[in-house]
């Protein structure tokens, strides 16, 4: 394979990864509100869940969405409505930090499931797939999945690293809440950019 086509995957795989969507958003939550520990594990579970879903649509699931477009309507509604439902949690989160016990931590099994309800995840995938190989070349799609998979993990560390960051200025219930009502308000947001 072409150096000139690895750079050009990397790019693409930065892009992707690294542009905001509702993962990065809730990797910024992670980080701010419970830490870098916590945010690396979402992050791992993310990266995988949607290393997973590279791979399948590398092998053959994109024929299958092909086929059946109604595929990739339904895949954005259960995305919206999961995004939906992640953002009320933000919502009514009070941004206590005594009850940082109490309140759910975003696990790995929450980072591969958003992947997989994240239309930008399965459009991201079928596009790099459709541009970088050649008829689901399986060489190339390993090789890819393997750029993704580096490139994917730091930039969605960099977001919970930025929610790290700012975790000094998220020192009051208050300020919590602006965050959180802001991620939410993102979230909220990228449902509209799903459907235009």
């Amino acid at each position: 394979m072409a150096v000139s086509t690895l750079i050009s995957m990397s790019l693409f795989a930065l892009a992707a990864s690294l542009s905001p969507g509702p993962v990065n958003l809730v990797g910024v939550s992670s980080g701010a509100r419970f830490g870098v520990r916590v945010g690396c594990y979402f992050v791992t579970g993310a990266t995988l869940g949607f290393i997973a879903l590279f791979l399948l649509i590398g092998f053959g699931l994109q024929q299958i969405v092909g086929l059946i477009p109604q595929l990739m309507e339904y895949i954005k509604w259960a995305g919206v409505a999961f995004l939906l439902y992640v953002s009320l949690q933000l919502i009514r989160d009070s941004g206590e930090l005594s009850d940082r016990g109490r309140t759910s931590a975003p696990t790995p099994w929450l980072g591969a499931v958003m992947q997989w309800l994240n239309p930008k995840a399965w459009l991201a995938s079928i596009a790099g797939i459709a541009a970088y190989t050649q008829q689901a070349e399986a060489s190339a799609v390993w090789v890819f999945a393997g750029i993704y998979l580096v490139i994917c993990w730091l930039s969605l560390m960099a977001w919970v690293l930025l929610g790290a960051w700012i975790s000094d200025w998220l020192s009051s219930p208050r300020r919590i809440r602006v965050l959180n009502r802001m991620l939410a308000l993102g979230l909220v947001l990228s449902c509209f950019a799903i459907f235009y």
